[in-house]
């Protein structure tokens, strides 16, 4: 029978690692040359017992007497592996406090360990003692190589993301980054991390200063800019600063990108897309600039230019290697039938250049890009399209069963397939027909706020507006912060001249939810111009207008012009909307009733 070790197999293993981690640390890297003398490693009989025996300690519960081995031994020999083992031990065994008295003797025993603060560190924000850690953070930044502060500095502000006091937060920032401020190399990061440390408490005029002064640094530099991107919803004047960052380098491919996705959500298409434009005409343009260029094109009824970006998109796609292409939508890696990030933009472009075939009425061409699909999961997207197609062809029964013909795997599936087909009847304006398939829908999925809400557009269409507000007041009432219900229940009282001032004041908190929204502005705009304020509802409309040129808008903008007396900028306004979508129903009404001749 074999003799059996002394040491369980594991703790010999340990051991071992032990070795050869105490032995990799000993020797340096040495560049290939003349042979140097070999430095032994510090690891003798004593201290490799010593070490084994800590090991052991932990592996059986004994995590004080095994802790305390390994500290020692880190001590004796002032080796940085050995103390982060024993802080990574401590950690493994959840004694937080332990770990952090390690530090503290490491700290100790190597006072310019860069390691030995940065664990400090991030123990003590783990452990919501933020008044302690000024001292280890200040540390930090001065063993910090120069090359390397401004990158840590601006890393700050997202280790105490968690903190309850980010007022407090702030203020420690700006007392430890005081050094920081006064040296010209790091100074735009530091104002830059305060700032966006006092943009995490609230406190948005604050933070719009530190961005301007850091601008004001170098104008050239990306974080002040990227700091404005993220103030801009809440604090409008930011944009300035973006704007003279890309005057001052108008290469800036990264921040126009996301100058371009700011303004896109807030729904001001018209002033996103040069920002794309001018990305696409730089040297080497990031592949997703065509697609997104593309998308908006077409939210702003311009098909023509649409197809054009995204066919460059598509040629691009195809020539370009894997990893370059845009991911276009959430992956779920353990789908095995799931499709490469080149397969998902290119499918994205396939239905949007479908989209602009059919505005072009091209309903052949529209049907080609739809076969070019084949990825089963966007069955839904491209039947919907089909029946798009279809009903527009007047042949609205088959749209509606080619939609639920498409199999669904569950709840999620059907509620989609519903919204679907009364989106296809929404289009050819059955609006009776669309209301059932949303009642129906209510039904089977009761208190869904976007259902209720779409089922409230349908009844507003067939002039039921005790009916429109009851939806859209439970709306509200499940989703306070719905901007679209308050929205849409003060612009169809405006529409028709009921309880102004309660209209007024739903609308602008649907403004107060989503600043700057075009639509909404537009809505306020025209509750105004209701009231008699003529002057103020100009402003907004224009303002609405320019963010976002769509052919409502415009023709409540050239209404308004034209009342004014401004004739000719209405017929402007409105030969431009007329362009956009001669079938217009609110547009058509407008000009009938000015009797204006484009």
């Amino acid at each position: 029978m074999p003799t059996s070790s002394p040491f369980p197999r594991a703790g010999l293993a340990l051991a071992c690692a032990l070795v050869l981690m105490h032995g990799a640390h000993a020797q340096e890297t040495a560049p290939k040359g003349p042979a140097e003398p070999v430095r032994n490693s510090a690891l003798d009989g004593p201290l490799f017992y010593q070490l084994l025996r800590g090991e052991l300690e932990l592996r059986s519960g004994q995590v004080v007497e095994g802790h305390q081995m390994l500290i020692d031994a880190a001590r004796r020999t002032r080796d940085e592996a050995l103390f982060r083992r024993a802080t990574e031990a401590a950690l493994q065994q959840r004694a937080i406090e332990l770990a952090l008295q390690t530090t503290q003797v490491w700290r100790a025993t190597l006072p310019d360990s860069l390691e030995a603060a940065r664990y400090q560190l991030q123990l003590l924000i783990v452990m919501n003692r933020p008044d302690d850690t000024v001292e280890p953070l200040r540390t930090l930044l001065r063993l910090t190589p120069a090359g390397e502060r401004s990158a840590a500095i601006t890393a700050l502000p997202r280790l105490f993301e968690r903190s309850g006091d980010k007022a407090q937060t702030a203020k420690r920032l700006e007392q430890i980054l005081q050094p920081s401020l006064g040296s010209a190399d790091t100074r735009v990061a530091a104002q830059v991390a305060i700032g966006r440390a006092w943009f995490a408490a609230g406190d948005n005029a604050r933070a719009n200063e530190l961005a301007k002064a850091s601008h004001a640094q170098d104008p050239a530099a990306e974080l002040p800019a990227l700091l404005a991107l993220e103030l801009m919803g809440t604090t409008p004047a930011a944009e300035s600063i973006v704007q003279s960052h890309l005057q001052a380098k108008p290469a800036s491919h990264a921040i126009r990108m996301v100058y371009a996705r700011v303004l896109s959500a807030g729904q001001r298409y018209a002033d996103a897309v040069p920002q794309l434009e001018a990305v696409t005409r730089g040297d080497n343009p990031p592949l997703n600039a065509w697609l997104t260029l593309g998308a908006l094109q077409l939210e702003l009824k311009h098909p023509r230019e649409a197809t054009a970006a995204l066919q460059q998109y598509v040629q691009r796609a195809q020539n370009a290697p894997p990893a370059v292409v845009i991911q276009a939508g959430p992956q779920d890696e353990d789908d095995d039938n799931a499709e490469t990030a080149a397969d998902r933009g290119l499918t994205q472009a396939y239905l949007l250049l479908s989209q602009a075939a059919e505005q072009q009425r091209d309903y052949v061409g529209a049907e080609a890009w739809l076969a070019k699909v084949t990825d089963a999961q966007r069955a839904l997207d491209v039947q919907s399209r089909r029946a798009s197609l279809l009903a527009k062809q007047g042949k609205v029964q088959a749209a509606r069963e080619l939609i639920r013909n498409v199999p669904d795997k569950g709840p999620d599936d059907l509620r989609a397939k519903l919204l679907a087909e009364a989106q296809v009847l929404r289009e050819v304006k059955q609006w009776e027909e669309a209301n059932r398939v949303l009642a129906a829908a209510n039904q089977k999925f009761p208190d869904d706020p976007d259902l209720l809400y779409e089922q409230s557009m349908m009844v507003e269409k067939l002039n039921r507006m005790d009916e429109m507000e009851r939806l859209l007041r439970k709306v509200i009432q499940l989703k306070p912060d719905h901007h679209h219900a308050y929205n849409a229940l003060g612009y169809s009282l405006a529409e028709r001249n009921l309880r102004l001032p309660e209209a007024r004041e739903l609308i602008k908190k649907a403004l107060d939810l989503a600043p700057g929204e075009p639509f909404i502005t537009d809505s306020l705009g025209w509750v105004e111009y209701r009231l008699g304020n003529r002057e103020e509802a100009l402003r907004l409309l224009q303002q609405a207008y320019k963010s976002r040129p769509d052919v409502e808008i415009g023709a409540h903008l050239g209404e308004v012009l034209w009342m004014s007396g401004q004739h000719e900028e209405a017929r402007r306004v409105l030969r431009e909307s007329h362009n956009r979508d001669q079938g217009n129903e609110v547009l058509k009404e407008t000009l009938a009733r000015l009797r204006v001749d484009l």
